[in-house]
């Protein structure tokens, strides 16, 4: 590749696997070859941390408020002077090590008042555009090939600007009517964000997820998934596991687990071909 790729897992809904689904994509990319760093600006939780195992060191340098500069930073008026000052170590700092393959720029308490805190920004464009000019300067020039950022479950200013820098969207969904009507309006408000500001936002991957097919009600909304986003919809979609739910609450992916179950095999195998999809659409929109 010859520039950095970029997605952003969202919809305006939380526990539809946003988070999941990006830790699963970002380990299948990274299977396939590609250097992928992953950005969590869901909340101070630090849930993409959880899932890699990480999070308890990095909650201990947030407890001995050694976090710093930390993903928030990126989003102040200060940064570019942060950064100069830090030389190389600036985005260094950031960056996590995961044992799965993929870089990770975990979470931190100071994403809890940043959606305030770009509210104060006067002029859209430059309120929006925060994450992007980080992106564009100091991300960039480290050759990722692919950047995943799990976004928020809710419609703020956080998520805007996640939208905004990625310019292509990863929507998982879960068997249901609201699902399927969140996934519509998310639709219209790319087609608005769009006509505002002139920057088009292209819904790149619907990932139907944790789907259970022994029910017909499931295979229904599969259908209408399918012929609503025929160019968007993933290969194939990724099971309901009990499996994945542990290995979670063991820090780690589907993709670590030595003994898959049927399921959690099915789901990797899902994710590996939602990762090659998702590739193809965006290395596709890059060249348009």
């Amino acid at each position: 590749m010859t520039e950095t790729l970029r997605a952003a897992a969202f919809l305006d809904k939380g526990g539809t696997g946003k988070t999941t689904t990006t830790a699963h994509l970002g380990v299948a990319l990274s299977e396939q070859g590609h250097e992928v760093l992953l950005i969590d600006l869901a909340g101070k939780q630090g849930d993409l941390a959880k899932h890699f195992g990480v999070w308890g060191q990095y909650r201990d340098q947030i407890d001995a408020d050694e976090a710093w500069p930390n993903i928030s930073t990126v989003f102040d008026d200060a940064w570019d002077t942060i950064a100069g000052k830090l030389g190389d170590d600036a985005v260094a700092d950031l960056v996590i090590a995961t044992d799965e393959g993929p870089d990770l720029i975990p979470a931190h308490p100071g994403l809890d008042t940043l959606d305030a805190e770009l509210g104060n920004i006067d002029d859209a464009r430059e309120r929006y555009s925060r994450l992007e000019q980080f992106l564009d300067e100091y991300v960039d020039p480290l050759s990722y090939d692919v950047v995943l950022i799990d976004l928020p479950g809710m419609t703020n200013n956080v998520s805007y600007n996640g939208l905004w820098a990625a310019r292509h969207v990863i929507t998982p969904v879960e068997m249901g009517p609201f699902e399927a009507e969140q996934a519509n309006a998310l639709r219209e408000d790319l087609e608005k964000i769009a006509e505002n500001f002139a920057v088009g936002i292209d819904l790149s991957l619907v990932l139907p997820n944790k789907v259970d097919t022994r029910t017909n009600l499931a295979e229904e909304y599969l259908e209408s998934f399918q012929e609503a986003y025929p160019d968007a919809i993933a290969p194939a979609y990724v099971p309901y596991s009990q499996d994945i739910r542990n290995a979670a609450e063991s820090g780690e992916t589907a993709f670590a687990i030595a003994e898959p179950s049927t399921t959690a095999g099915r789901a990797r195998d899902a994710y590996l071909d939602a990762a090659s999809a998702l590739v193809e659409q965006l290395e596709g929109e890059t060249d348009e």
